[in-house]
């Protein structure tokens, strides 16, 4: 982080302008950075909020579905409401809402105004990750604005893996669960501030309210809300088991269908679909996807192994998120400068990156029962390496290809996309996980059938129901960790036929 600010800095002065869009934009960011805490150490200290709120464990489950189903909501009509409304206006409305349900929050024992309020929230913070990678855009000259990605791209590496250590301080060091949900009020302020002073007042273009595609607004809400819930509940509930999971894929599947559609006909889309027709854009956005079911491969799989084989809280669990986390500080803006070299191709540094990610997976797959966090400090290592070196190198990739006036439809795609594929893919391991435990327990148990039988009338040992299930959890991890190290190597081939971008051009300070 300093490094960026310092190079925007000398940026901005060698240009003549002033540093007031770097304020906006170190405001914007914070925000950005809040809004992805926020839903995670929601999500990892769900234990303890649904203990002090005397829920049971299905319905606390709903509300992390609610804040993803408001988090996708808000990602691909953010851009336009910024545009229209100001991005001052807009930025701090969505910082005085989200701080306003924060401070509501923990007082509140209904459930359903307990659910609404935490869509709300989903919306509010949701709203402001888009708005990074569109101010990044506007404000960063040329010789900087890869910093500026680097900046966005910690959203996606360094806050899921501090949320662990922030979850740990407030539930098992402070003990006091409310702080979950108030930590994002200092932040909130201080961005808050920094956005104020830094970007000037201008009218509301109102002009734009009756052009805007009303009507895939309307189908979009609601497609993409369905669609959250029907991914985020889908494993709990067996997928299409369910009525309401069966209900709610096919419902969504159906309005997002038709939202996409009026968006392609409408003459001033929210998303322009259009874009997509350029290889970097296309083929890069559905690599990023499925990046993010890989980088899954740092965070959920390693925490849940710990907590389901020994009982890790975050207090314990939060040494593998700090060792992928903290390093993102620096590295990001370290591979922006390497991709500011002629020489480097940004492809092959993204191919490098899924090489690294991959290895970490491989090496992973030799787990045992016996590994605790210092086992999986060397996987988190080379997760710490792999993500930026493929998230930045994307973002540059597909951005390059981009005009400054669309800037806006890409953030809103791109930022719709990694919602939604963080709940595919959670959604895609969590099953993969249930089907290969259930495999690997019927293998054990004719194990022990078949060793029962040869010792006769001996009596097995004890506890070994609990044996099995372990040993077929530890397995089917194991599993997990192979398909997705292999899903890695399988994408560079991908990712090399991306359109070769050359290095941006570093004008010299006069």
């Amino acid at each position: 982080m300093p490094a960026v600010v310092a190079a925007s800095a000398a940026a901005s002065g060698t240009a003549g302008g002033t540093t007031r869009p770097l304020l906006a934009l170190g405001g914007i960011f914070l925000a950005a950075m809040m809004a992805g805490l926020n839903n995670r150490v929601g999500t990892l200290a769900l234990a303890d909020v649904r203990g002090a709120l005397g829920f049971g464990l299905d319905d606390a489950s709903w509300l992390g579905t609610a804040y993803a189903a408001g988090e996708l909501v808000a990602m691909p009509f953010a851009s336009w409401f910024a545009i229209t409304l100001t991005l001052r206006r807009f930025h701090l409305g969505l910082l005085l809402a989200s701080v306003a349900v924060a401070l509501l929050l923990p007082w509140v024992r209904d459930l359903h105004l307990l659910l609404a309020l935490r869509a709300q929230q989903g919306l509010a913070c949701g709203a402001m990750i888009p708005l990074l990678m569109s101010a990044a855009l506007r404000f960063l000259p040329a010789p900087v604005r890869l910093h500026g990605l680097a900046l966005y791209a910690m959203t996606a590496t360094f806050a899921p893996n501090v949320a662990m250590w922030l979850a740990a301080q407030w539930t098992d060091a402070l003990h006091d669960w409310r702080l979950v949900y108030w930590q994002i009020v200092p932040l909130a302020a201080i961005a808050g501030a920094l956005v104020a002073r830094g970007l000037p007042r201008e009218p509301i273009q109102a002009g734009r309210f009756p052009r805007g595609n009303w009507l895939g607004l309307a189908c979009g809400a609601t497609g993409l809300a369905l669609l959250a819930v029907g991914l985020d509940q889908g494993v709990r509930l067996d997928w299409f088991r369910s009525p309401l999971v069966t209900c709610a894929l096919a419902a969504g599947a159906g309005c997002t269908a038709l939202y996409l559609l009026t968006e392609w006909y409408h003459p001033e889309p929210f998303m322009e679909l259009r874009l997509l027709a350029r290889r970097n854009l296309g083929l890069g956005f559905a690599v990023f996807v499925c990046l993010l079911v890989v980088m899954l491969s740092g965070s959920a799989l390693p925490s849940g192994f710990l907590a389901r084989t020994w009982g890790y809280r975050a207090l314990q669990g939060m040494p593998i998120g700090l060792i992928v986390g903290l390093p993102q500080m620096v590295l990001g803006s370290l591979v922006a400068l390497l991709l500011y070299r002629r020489w480097v191709d940004a492809r092959w540094v993204f191919a490098c990156g899924l090489a690294l990610l991959a290895l970490s997976c491989l090496l992973a797959a030799r787990l045992t029962p016996d590994w605790m966090w210092r086992q999986f400090a060397w996987v988190q290592v080379l997760q710490a390496l792999g993500q930026p070196m493929t998230v930045v190198p994307l973002l540059f990739l597909a951005t390059s290809v981009v005009r400054p006036q669309e800037g806006p439809y890409v953030s809103g795609i791109i930022n719709a996309l990694r919602v939604f594929g963080t709940l595919l893919g959670g959604a895609g391991l969590g099953q993969f996980l249930a089907v290969r435990e259930r495999f690997h327990t019927s293998l054990l148990l004719d194990h022990v059938g078949r060793l029962g039988g040869a010792l006769g009338d001996a009596p097995l040992p004890a506890g070994l129901g609990g044996m099995v299930a372990r040993q077929a959890f530890v397995l089917a991890t194991a599993d997990a960790y192979r398909v997705l190290g292999w899903f890695a190597l399988a994408l560079i081939p991908v990712v090399l036929r991306l359109q070769y971008i050359p290095a941006p051009t570093v004008a010299a300070p006069r």
